[in-house]
């Protein structure tokens, strides 16, 4: 099953996604945000998730590229891998979980109970479909690639029709959403504020390296700006 990209714009977008029983969380409910500005910020920061499914009759969650395209986000995977040939067979499509997570910092309490993470998190429950219409795969596969590095896809030779054969996407509509942020120092008990151990926070953030040549490059290219900006 495929549908071609939709052109139309909504009259009107709500600020916020609806919470629904599957993203109002049972703990910490004050950290939950359904807020969309939010959710496209923290998806759009990073390109990993882990895509959770049923098979078998058992769990299964697997790592993979994605992209957000407006109200949607597109999976890559293998034409051979078995969500993708579950997600194109069943009707109407593959139950999924879909969860994106950023560390942004290590919190060490006075206590070994009260350790925590800084972090943001999103997590997207929706039906996926297989994507076979062609002009919106090379869409989705253009945005997968800027996805990870921006002004990539452009700077690339698209693929073929061998490749787009051998390559499957996956849609998932954003419908059923929720952030969950945590932020701040530990939260210690006060019988513990005078215990004689190293309490805060160890920042985290992610970094590139600078970029190594392949060493079959040919000369005179040089290294692209888009680059020099990581």
């Amino acid at each position: 099953m495929s549908v071609a990209p939709d052109t139309t714009e909504p009259t009107t977008t709500p600020d916020s996604y609806a919470p629904t029983e599957r993203t109002v969380p049972t703990r910490s409910k004050e950290r939950a945000h359904y807020d969309r500005e939010l959710v496209h910020s923290i998806l759009d920061e990073t390109y990993l998730c882990h895509m959770g499914f049923v098979r078998d009759g058992a769990p299964v969650v697997l790592p993979t590229l994605y992209a957000r395209v407006g109200e949607r986000l597109y999976v890559h995977g293998s034409t051979g891998s078995r969500p993708l040939r579950m997600a194109g067979q069943a009707d109407p499509g593959l139950s999924v979980c879909l969860t994106v997570t950023h560390v942004d910092g290590l919190v060490l309490a006075r206590s070994a109970f009260h350790h925590s993470i800084n972090y943001r998190s999103v997590v997207v429950h929706g039906t996926a479909h297989q994507v076979t219409d062609p002009q919106e795969k090379r869409l989705a596969l253009d945005a997968i690639v800027d996805q990870v590095v921006a002004g990539r896809a452009a700077d690339s030779r698209p693929a073929d029709a061998k490749e787009l054969a051998a390559t499957a996407v996956l849609r998932v509509d954003l419908a059923e959403v929720s952030a969950k942020i945590r932020t701040g120092g530990p939260n210690d008990e006060p019988k513990d504020m005078e215990l004689p151990h190293w309490a805060g926070v160890v920042p985290v953030a992610r970094t590139y390296g600078a970029p190594i040549p392949s060493d079959d490059l040919e000369p005179g290219v040089e290294l692209p700006e888009y680059l020099r900006g990581l």
